[in-house]
């Protein structure tokens, strides 16, 4: 019987943690199962029970949430995002002009869900930023966000298309908050969909924690040091991360 690893994944890593698990199931002959999901959902089963052996979050605060609670390991970040806006085709936006585009009325912002997600938290963390920036607008954003992925009711991750340039074609959001490694591959997908970072007084630190669950097998560690190693890390940023330092 092949040896197995149970890996606990945040979806905005899936694209890149499956290359890097095929190479690891061929370097080491121990292949790995994959759970991907709203990270925050993801840790709440942990906690909760759930057998998982590797937890691979888009933001340090939920692995180190497990850790404190002796359910996992140390925690180490193994790579690092960044949120951007994926706009539609045809809406002028440049960095220098987003916030004013977000604010506008007539325009769709989408966003993920705060809490269970972590891009939706650095999604309405840009939203405080804009404060200082615009008075109101931190309300305003809040209130006109449309959390429209990474909750408990959001669709499914789609392991054939991009939900985010889905979301985007569909016109279900003018303007969409997400991490630049979502972006690219569904600017891949749309023609004519644009990517615009975000201005310095909006950008937000986006880093990937990565930990091992309390009672793991030997197989949990080997995988957590792949994701580390060189190899890992060079698969990492062919999907678009940055190194951890």
């Amino acid at each position: 019987m092949q040896e197995l690893v149970l890996l606990f994944a945040a979806g905005s890593l899936s694209g890149a943690l499956n290359v890097v698990n095929k190479a690891f199931e061929a370097s080491s002959g121990v292949k790995v199962q994959s759970k991907y999901g709203p990270a925050g959902l993801l840790r709440d089963e942990i906690a909760g029970g759930a057998k998982a052996e590797v937890f691979a979050s888009a933001n340090m605060t939920h692995p180190e949430s497990l850790a404190k609670a002796n359910k996992s390991g140390p925690v180490t970040m193994f790579a690092r995002n960044r949120l951007c806006a994926l706009v539609k085709p045809g809406l002028a936006v440049t960095p220098d002009t987003l916030l004013e585009k977000m604010l506008d009325p007539a325009v769709k912002l989408g966003t993920s869900t705060p809490i269970a997600d972590p891009s939706g938290d650095y999604a309405f963390e840009s939203f405080i930023k804009a404060e200082k920036i615009k008075p109101g607008a931190q309300a305003a954003l809040e209130k006109k966000a449309l959390q429209l992925t990474g909750g408990p009711n959001s669709p499914a991750l789609l392991m054939d298309r991009s939900v985010y340039g889905m979301i985007v074609a569909e016109g279900q959001a003018d303007i969409f908050l997400t991490y630049y490694t979502n972006a690219v591959l569904a600017q891949r997908e749309n023609a004519g969909q644009q990517i615009v970072a975000l201005p310095e007084p909006l950008a937000v630190s986006t880093d990937c924690g990565l930990t091992v669950v309390t009672g793991a097998s030997s197989n949990a560690d080997k995988l957590s040091a792949f994701i580390l190693a060189p190899d890992g890390q060079k698969i990492l940023a062919s999907h678009g991360f940055a190194p951890p330092n």
